[in-house]
């Protein structure tokens, strides 16, 4: 009972990669693991190391961000942690947007200064000239474009130029864009990573998170990752392999339904301002326009600034589902100052540009003309 069965069926040859869910693996003698050990053999020791299910996955993601290597994790954060502990040391400090995702900005606010890594934010519009922030000091430059949730953009090119002018590493956080969207690595930034729960996963039935680059950089990570174990399961990467197959078909839908309702909202006078990249008005259309090949699937509107009207449309939606995250077939929306702003002070709040009217849509695969009913109805 304890060995019958087990092991590979050596005349199976299937069509998907199987999930190899074990922790260890089997070695025929010492000399294999001496050659393991020494980086000679193409075997696997251990899932926390590397797995062939996982590995598949990263292959898969390497391939779509047009990357050399790519690492998996088991969330985006754990992405965003392993990365910067692995590039940045105490004494190091990382140039960050203070218009950033509110799990990053605690990240490096609340818990790596504790261990002597500091983080200057800095305003959207200081972001747009790096070569003037980047200091003796600075070590990583991390960003978001598009930005969560205002959607505002920054050059892509500008900021890996100005990085690469300095010696200091960049790190785009394309959550948003999706690869399928945008390629940051063609555009001159050393890392790209991905809260691959979202887009890349896509059934709001994983959390996962990715980070993609150069073998030297992905190596340097990898080796931190192995040590603090921020590794995917082997079960949620074939759940992640299985959506990456559909990942154009889903975020084509995703563009064009998120299109169709940003221009009806931009017609509405219920509402204030709508945010979205696709539409000529807004304030970084010509940005998006050069490093897009699409807007996205994210749209954010804000009813006037104050917390009571957004509230109310929030809870008479009927078809999009109250909940956090974004990214998946279902349409939802959240209140970023009540999910990905929560615990950011008046003045993070006013630095990130956000309101406490904004509603963030993520627009899902549904009829949208069942959306665009919806939205109108919620507005009153």
């Amino acid at each position: 009972m304890m060995h019958a069965g087990d092991g590979i069926a050596p005349h199976a040859k299937p069509l998907t990669t199987p999930i190899y869910e074990t922790t260890t693996f089997v070695f025929d003698s010492a000399a294999e693991v001496e050659q393991y050990q020494r980086g000679k053999s193409p075997k696997f020791l251990y899932s926390r190391y590397a797995n062939p299910t996982i590995q598949a996955a990263e292959q898969k993601i390497a391939a779509l961000e047009r990357g050399e290597a790519a690492l998996i994790f088991g969330a985006g954060m754990a992405a965003t942690a392993t990365t910067v502990m692995a590039l940045t040391k105490a004494g190091d400090e990382v140039v960050c947007s203070a218009a950033i995702y509110g799990g990053t900005l605690h990240l490096l606010h609340d818990v790596l200064e504790r261990f002597g890594v500091t983080t200057r934010f800095l305003s959207l519009e200081e972001m747009r000239h790096p070569d003037r922030v980047i200091s003796n000091r600075t070590r990583l430059f991390w960003f978001e474009s598009p930005i969560n949730p205002t959607l505002r953009c920054l050059d892509i090119a500008a900021v890996g130029a100005a990085c690469r002018a300095r010696g200091v590493l960049s790190c785009i956080d394309s959550t948003f864009a999706s690869p399928i969207n945008q390629q940051p690595l063609t555009l001159g930034v050393d890392l790209v990573m991905h809260s691959a729960t979202k887009y890349l996963g896509g059934h709001s039935d994983i959390t996962a998170g990715t980070v993609i680059g150069s073998p030297a950089l992905i190596e340097k990570i990898d080796g931190v990752r192995r040590m603090i174990g921020t590794v995917l399961d082997p079960y949620a990467a074939y759940a992640l392999n299985r959506s990456l197959k559909t990942v154009h078909v889903r975020v084509a839908r995703q563009n064009e339904n998120a299109l169709a309702i940003a221009q009806f909202l931009a017609d509405d006078k219920r509402v204030a301002r709508v945010y979205y990249p696709g539409l000529p008005g807004h304030p970084d259309h010509a940005i998006a326009k050069t490093q897009m090949s699409g807007f996205g699937g994210m749209v954010c509107i804000d009813l006037g600034d104050k917390y009571e009207p957004a509230a109310r449309a929030f809870d008479r939606f009927q078809v999009i589902q109250r909940a956090a995250s974004l990214g998946g077939v279902e349409s939802i929306a959240s209140l970023p100052v009540l999910t990905s702003q929560w615990g950011y002070t008046p003045d993070q709040l006013m630095d990130a540009g956000i309101t406490r009217g904004m509603i963030r849509l993520s627009v899902g695969l549904e009829d949208v003309k069942d959306l665009i009913a919806d939205l109108d109805q919620a507005l009153g």
